[in-house]
């Protein structure tokens, strides 16, 4: 609840500086925390994950399209914080970190996609749409920059682009989800709850280092903790699960150690982000469809419980009372508008509204209300 309320004060009359200054800062500390662990390949510098594209589609989605600046800013003062004679690809290299998340936010939302990810549907967008997809522009600007500008020789440019867009994809699959549960969250679970997620947590800080370090490929001893997860405490407890041991494996893969050591910075490289990905795959879309059919299940009992009582008042030979209409779709249920993009100055992008969830249809992108919008006009 803490998170919604500073998001709400962010979205105020006057709180637009401050949203950019947030994101900002908080793009540049991610982009910090990722370069404290990089991979040379072909003579360039990559990272494993890269959690600043995570943050950027995470702001995006949930304070609006407006706060893209911060992104723009974050990229320059990483940039500036590597090198002291920053050229002219310095532009490329913004546009190309600011364009890709910008086009995840928007290619989701034309999917509809629910920030609270309780369906399959908004797990697989995630995957295919907002990383996969939209992160293969930040890598080709990127990459395509370095081998013009002489930087790189032109026969290293498929090995470097594909580490940089597993990177880039990477940081959404294991960030992005991660924010917008924090967003999403809106209680704290019951104490017996508390009591299994400790004993996962005990679990975890034995099994994954021993997975990780181990000389033996023992990395497949994770996957039942995953799974442990996502069927206790859906996609919450998986992916932190993942995201943990992602932060391991890359820990052990830059230092050469445990199922690593002996191998090339390529054959660390192409092992580390199998195993990432195959891991984040798991979590979000094993998570995305045991919360989908929970969901489903409850529609169907509250479906039976309401025709019990139709045919009890039947046979009472009463007249069952009138059931509400249901409500249209609204919010990411509506559809995209014209042309899928923000309207003019004044009308709110659907993201910038906050999105109450109810038990009907917990999807976090359903308003209701005199004040919920249907869409950019």
């Amino acid at each position: 609840m803490a998170a919604v309320v500073g998001v709400q004060g962010l979205r105020r009359p006057g709180g637009y500086v401050l949203r950019v200054l947030a994101v900002t800062a908080c793009y540049f500390a991610a982009g910090r925390l990722g370069l404290m662990r990089s991979l040379v390949v072909e003579g360039a510098v990559v990272t494993p994950i890269w959690p600043p594209s995570g943050v950027a589609v995470a702001a995006l989605l949930i304070l609006g399209l407006g706060c893209w600046p911060g992104i723009t800013l974050g990229a320059l003062f990483i940039i500036l914080s590597i090198t002291l004679t920053p050229g002219p690809d310095v532009l490329g290299f913004m546009a190309g970190n600011t364009l890709a998340p910008v086009c995840a936010a928007v290619l989701l939302r034309r999917a509809r996609f629910h920030t609270d990810l309780r369906r399959l549907r908004d797990g697989l967008a995630l995957v295919f749409l907002g990383a996969l997809g939209a992160m293969l522009i930040s890598t080709t600007v990127g990459v395509g920059l370095l081998v013009l500008t002489g930087k790189m020789p032109a026969h290293s440019f498929w090995p470097i682009w594909l580490a940089w867009w597993v990177g880039d994809a990477m940081g959404v699959l294991l960030v992005t989800p991660f924010l917008l549960l924090l967003y999403t969250a809106r209680r704290a679970p019951p104490l017996t709850r508390w009591k299994e997620a400790a004993a996962l947590a005990v679990a975890a800080g034995g099994v994954i280092p021993l997975a990780i370090y181990s000389s033996l490929s023992l990395a497949f001893l994770v996957y039942p903790l995953i799974i442990w997860a996502a069927l206790r405490f859906e996609l919450v407890g998986s992916m932190l699960c993942a995201l943990v041991t992602s932060v391991l494996a890359t820990v052990a893969a830059t230092d050469g150690a445990g199922a690593f050591h002996g191998l090339t910075r390529i054959e660390v490289m192409a092992k580390l982000q199998a195993f990432n990905g195959t891991m984040a795959l798991t979590a979000l879309l094993l998570s995305a469809v045991i919360i989908e059919q929970r969901n489903t299940r409850r529609s169907v009992e509250k479906a039976c419980q309401e025709l019990v009582e139709v045919l009890e008042h039947l046979t009472a030979g009463e007249t069952p009372p009138p059931r509400p209409p249901p409500r249209p779709p609204s919010g990411a249920e509506a559809g995209p508008g014209p042309g899928g993009v923000p309207g003019p100055e004044g009308t709110p992008w659907p993201f910038d509204q906050p999105r109450p969830r109810t038990d009907d249809q917990p999807g976090t992108g359903d308003q209701s209300g005199p004040e919920a919008s249907p869409g950019p006009t």
